[in-house]
């Protein structure tokens, strides 16, 4: 059996965690947090890093740091995880979805400023499959009309556009850290946050609406409660955890990479012949292997193509349910324009195995069970 995804393991996790257990600090902001927060912000040049419980939590941070209040509207692709809109919608927003573009399946750039309206508070560009949306004409919008973005990385962790990480492009960007994510703690999360102007409040938010992170710098005499927060703080367990990952993340990244172009190079007389459609990766984009996705000419030939290679021991997946066709999506949002690429694209697309522990010869194997389908 080829499942579809392994959480990676790279060999510390289980001496860090012990490290945490017998450090008698569990709870929040401990040693391995805080290696974490840093070894983000060295390594992105990120202005600030704030470990959280989820990449759903750092979303919902960023939407209480960007002050969105019942009626205002947020843009971003309907294709994304619900945590993406749901972060905004539980601050009383409606969600303004945008067709994506064919290539990248990331939200069309070109799309986005006829969305906009006196209500648009901010823009959340989706990084889909680690390959980064046009950052520069999205800035430029946020810039034009005077918007937040939020940038939802939670699969761009290592990639880059132009040269720049994701997640540090934004006014503030998320991280996932879960378990089907490059660098894993299970569950975890981190928001990045680029606007210094937003840094003593996100740590309060962080910390129950508390000013604790204050008090511990000992800029104040006693903590209290001074602001709404939530409990988003991550365990030092999940924290020891993610911290090898880390370590290791350049050895994760070049072997992933190493797996992506086996996959590309393997499949790429299927695409030639007509049969699939592999991913494309623009020029201005360094991706860091987060899936290989392949596009089939429609629902019915993706439907036959995950049975048969699930008789043949491999787990393949499609992907994202379209939000804005969902019950929830029809509620508390809308398509802006028309669905020309969203619906469709999405129904053609389907995940192949793809994790740290995967060895080559296992991926040439789904390779030839791909030839095989198509009897080429």
């Amino acid at each position: 059996m080829i499942p579809f995804n392994k959480p990676a393991i790279t060999g510390r996790e289980e001496v860090y965690m012990k490290e945490a257990m017998l450090s008698g600090h569990l709870s929040g902001d401990g040693e391995f947090t805080k290696k974490c927060n840093l070894w983000i912000e060295e390594k992105f040049k990120a202005k600030k890093a704030l470990l959280t419980t989820s990449c759903t939590h750092a979303l919902e941070m960023a939407a209480i740091l960007a002050d969105i209040k019942e009626g205002d509207e947020v843009i971003m692709p309907s294709y994304t995880f619900v945590s993406t809109a749901n972060a905004f919608v539980v601050r009383g927003a409606r969600i303004v979805f945008v067709d994506v573009r064919p290539d990248t399946m990331n939200i069309n750039e070109n799309l986005i400023e006829q969305a906009i309206t006196l209500k648009t508070k901010a823009i959340v560009p989706v990084h889909y499959a680690g390959i980064a949306c046009e950052m520069d004409a999205i800035m430029e919008l946020a810039k034009k009309y005077n918007l937040i973005v939020i940038e939802d990385a939670a699969q761009g962790v290592m990639s880059t556009y132009k040269g720049k990480y994701l997640g540090t492009i934004g006014h503030l960007g998320c991280y996932s850290f879960h378990e089907t994510k490059n660098y894993n703690c299970g569950e975890g999360g981190a928001l990045v946050i680029n606007d210094a102007q937003f840094i003593e409040r996100a740590e309060i938010i962080r910390e129950k609406g508390t000013n604790r992170a204050r008090f511990f710098r000992g800029q104040v005499d006693k903590y209290s409660w001074v602001d709404i927060g939530s409990s988003y703080l991550p365990s030092e367990i999940n924290a020891a955890f993610l911290y090898a990952q880390l370590e290791n993340a350049d050895l994760i990244n070049s072997y992933r990479l190493d797996c992506w172009n086996t996959y590309f190079k393997g499949l790429k007389d299927l695409e030639s012949k007509g049969k699939v459609v592999l991913p494309t990766v623009p020029e201005t984009v360094m991706h860091n292997a987060h899936m290989f996705y392949l596009k089939v000419s429609d629902l019915d030939e993706r439907t036959k193509l995950i049975t048969y290679l699930k008789s043949r021991s491999i787990h393949t997946v499609f992907h994202y349910v379209p939000l804005h066709s969902s019950q929830a999506g029809r509620e508390y949002g809308q398509m802006n324009g028309e669905d020309n690429f969203t619906t469709k694209e999405s129904e053609r697309l389907i995940r192949l195995p793809l994790y740290f522990n995967i060895s080559l010869d296992e991926i040439q194997s789904v390779i030839n069970e791909l030839n095989n389908f198509y009897e080429v």
